[in-house]
């Protein structure tokens, strides 16, 4: 079960107060938690999964590194998800990431779906070849773009979570989902507009 944002901050902080004063059962609740959180949004970011899984594993090493440093009072899932996203742009610098994955790879973190309960087969596939299609084109964004996309509409973060992550102004923010979105958009329905081209062109074949 998910818990509500507040009584999750205040579990999160009771764990941190806990590990910081040396309770083994607190750090491996923490690091249970974080590690999973970690390598979600490395996985989105990265597209592949032996580097979301080299890349969550060294966030974790820095996490508990500093952890003692860390003012429990300030929110900690921005401040994991920056060190995630941190090694994640140190890494593009030394150009140390793989190829990016297909969608199965990272399925349960595609575009969530709604509508009909029990949509037919080929609403089915349709919906899953769009999905598969918008992922390939946010791992194509620019990493700013691609991280705002990922921060925002994969892990659902607010606009003052994104700001503190990536620490710029809120309203930088604003304008960088918005352009990234509208990038986003193009490419989709340029992708998809490609397809059915060629479906027509083979049907007139």
């Amino acid at each position: 079960m998910t818990l509500p944002q507040s009584e999750a901050a205040s579990l999160h902080r009771l764990w941190v107060e806990r590990a910081q004063a040396g309770d083994a059962e607190a750090c491996e609740e923490l690091a249970r938690h974080c590690q999973r959180q970690a390598y979600l949004l490395a996985l989105q970011l990265t597209g592949n999964r032996d580097d979301a899984l080299d890349l969550a594993q060294d966030a974790m090493i820095r996490f508990f590194g500093a952890l003692s440093r860390f003012d429990r009072r300030r929110p900690l899932r921005p401040w994991l998800y920056r060190i995630v996203r941190n090694l994640y742009r140190d890494r593009l610098r030394r150009q140390r990431l793989r190829r990016t994955e297909p969608l199965e790879a990272v399925a349960p973190l595609a575009v969530a779906e709604g509508g009909n309960p029990q949509p037919s087969p080929e609403a089915v596939a349709s919906r899953h070849e769009l999905q598969r299609v918008v992922w390939e084109e946010v791992q194509k964004l620019p990493p700013p773009f691609r991280e705002i996309v990922v921060l925002r509409d994969y892990q659902d973060l607010e606009y003052a979570e994104i700001a503190r992550i990536l620490r710029v102004p809120r309203g930088t923010v604003m304008s960088r989902l918005h352009r990234a979105r509208r990038r986003l958009a193009e490419a989709v329905r340029a992708r998809v507009a490609s397809s059915d081209g060629a479906g027509e062109g083979q049907d007139h074949a």
